[in-house]
């Protein structure tokens, strides 16, 4: 007998349809080693859950202008946002952990912004990709992004796109995975995801963009300065693969 799996959570843990649904529409509910990805899905009513745990956001900087936040996955930048009641500079995927800025300050805000726009912001990332990477190399490929329905998909276009600029640098090899360190000079939505799909080294679990499934989406970012100040994030426990 099967039902739709978020029904069939729900029964499980206790909890309501709608608690269920959001628990697997961000990505905490596993099979096994298995995300169980489309809520609605369905699935053997005997199936058994286990939900992966949320860390909670932590504080690496606050003063009177700015509060740098420790974003972990699986919670929104604009969750961040409403949780502190201030204005974001910037947006992190929902999977992606690491540094995430908000503006406490009117004027701070306006040079910040100016700051974004004219890619004087030095933004570091680390990413877990499919695929052996031996060499530091640069991808630099315009994306055009598309917005439907709330959601946010790009992709490459010489024609349409605008500027992007990924460098990418190996730091560790496991098995026919790399660990590698991406710095971007602009701020594309999904430019590393993307750039990286288009080199043949889909980030691990991001399978929007032709990845192989993984306990999220393996991208963290580790640094950002901006104006006078300098905000590092330290990797998550997910990132030590072994």
């Amino acid at each position: 007998m099967k039902d739709k799996a978020y029904k069939v959570l729900a029964k499980q843990l206790d909890i309501s349809n709608k608690k269920a649904k959001e628990l697997i529409d961000r990505g905490l509910v596993y099979v096994g080693d298995r995300k169980v990805q489309i809520a609605r899905g369905e699935i053997d009513v005997k199936t058994k859950f286990r939900v992966k745990k949320v860390e909670k956001p932590q504080v690496i900087y606050e003063d009177e202008k700015v509060l740098a936040i420790n974003k972990p996955a699986h919670i929104t930048s604009e969750e961040i946002k409403q949780d502190s009641g201030y204005e974001l500079l910037h947006r992190l995927d929902k999977e992606t952990s690491g540094v995430l800025l908000l503006a406490k300050d009117k004027e701070f805000r306006k040079k910040a912004i100016e700051e974004f726009r004219n890619q004087r912001v030095y933004k570091e990332y680390v990413a877990w990709v499919e695929g052996i990477i031996a060499e530091p190399f640069e991808i630099d490929l315009p994306i055009l992004t598309i917005k439907k329905n709330g959601k946010a998909k790009s992709r490459i276009s010489r024609s349409k796109g605008q500027p992007a600029l990924t460098i990418v640098e190996p730091l560790e090899i496991h098995g026919k995975k790399t660990k590698i360190k991406a710095i971007i000079k602009t701020g594309r939505t999904h430019q590393i995801r993307v750039h990286l799909a288009r080199s043949g080294h889909p980030i691990l679990g991001d399978v929007f963009y032709g990845g192989k499934p993984w306990s999220r989406i393996m991208l963290h970012a580790k640094k950002i300065e901006l104006l006078d100040y300098s905000f590092e994030a330290p990797e998550p426990q997910d990132f030590i693969i072994r």
